[in-house]
Order: C-alpha cells, then structure tokens, then sequence
C-alpha cells in the first residue's frame, strides 16, 4: 500500500489498482453519508445480526455525530466522487451513536488518562472487504496519538469486532444494547495502547 499526502489534508491509497481518498467529512457531507451508515448498517449485519436487530440499531443508534465533524476528527473516504467508507476517532466521552442516539456528557476527554474513542466505521458493502476499515483506523490512531492520547476504547458491532481484533484490540467487556420493541444487539467495548 502507497500514499501521498496533499495539501487539502486527504491521503491518497493505491491498493489493488483501485485509488481511495481519506479527507475530512464536512457538514455538507451528512446527506450522502447517512444514506452510506444504512446501507452498510444493513448490508454488513449478515450472519452476525439478525434482520430485526440490524434495522432497529441501524434506525435507532447509527448516523453521523455532528460533534466529530466539527471536531474535525470525522473522516471519509472516496473512490472518485463516491463516498465509500466513513469513520472517526473523538477526544469527548460519548462512546457511540449518532445525533439522535447520544445522550449524557459529551465532555472533552483528558489524554493523559483517557482514551480517545474510535466511531462510527462504516463501509459501502460494495467495497467490503477491501482494507478501508484499516485504513480509516491507522488514520484515526495516527490522530489521536498526535493530541496526546496513549489508548483507544470503542464500543463494537458484532460485525465489526473482527477488524478491531486484526488491529490489535483486546475485548474488555461484553454489552447488550436494548432498542425498541424488544429487540437487543450484542456489542463489545474494546481498547488498544497506542503509546
């Protein structure tokens, strides 16, 4: 894998002859990017989730957290014009879920004895499978060491745990998230040290 940085903050990656682009997500962006969080909320839940579960987390907890754009530690990643993949990392203390899933103290963390979180991966099925979840998290990891911080912490989808595991995290705890109707989803909390 090569890549070359520019002056717009985008990194460009040559991987199997096809060219993606990580650059900032933009408020502008939250149209394209939402439809994106459904799509792959549902189309990556195979075999991991059930058709029910993926629905309910996907309506009620995936989407965009406009604080991370903001933040500017939201990113996107393009093949040509069409966003294909899309994740974060954050200095605040929410753990997961989108504007209309968060809820409590979205303070700022402190990086000498917080970790910084990773959040909201999420890829385009059509390009599953093709190293962007990794990319995004060597982005994001890169990042959060720059501000300060010495760990990371997620909170994971069932379908998303093997990517974090490849990378290095360890699972800390299992949880049961409830959603509405009696639905419930298995997620995992996870962490890695990065310094």
């Amino acid at each position: 894998m090569r890549f070359a940085h520019n002056a717009y903050n985008a990194y460009a990656y040559l991987k199997e002859e096809r060219m993606f682009t990580i650059r900032m997500a933009y408020a502008s962006d939250k149209p394209l990017l939402e439809a994106l969080i459904r799509k792959s909320g549902i189309g990556l839940s195979a075999g991991f989730y059930t058709d029910e579960q993926a629905a309910a987390i996907t309506r009620e907890v995936f989407g965009v957290d406009s604080a991370l754009v903001a933040d500017g530690s939201y990113f996107a990643i393009e093949a040509g014009d069409a966003i294909v993949a899309c994740g974060g990392w954050s200095k605040r203390a929410t753990d997961f879920g989108g504007d209309q899933a968060k809820s409590g103290d979205d303070r700022l963390l402190d990086p000498a004895t917080e970790p910084a979180r990773i959040r909201a991966f999420f890829v385009d099925p059509d390009f599953a499978r093709q190293g962007l979840g990794g990319m995004l998290l060597e982005h994001c990891t890169k990042a959060a060491a720059r501000a300060g911080f010495k760990a990371l912490e997620l909170v994971s989808t069932m379908p998303g745990e093997p990517l974090y595991l490849h990378h290095g995290f360890s699972a800390l705890e299992c949880i049961e998230l409830p959603l509405s109707g009696g639905v419930s989803v298995a997620l995992t909390r996870m962490r890695k040290e990065i310094a």
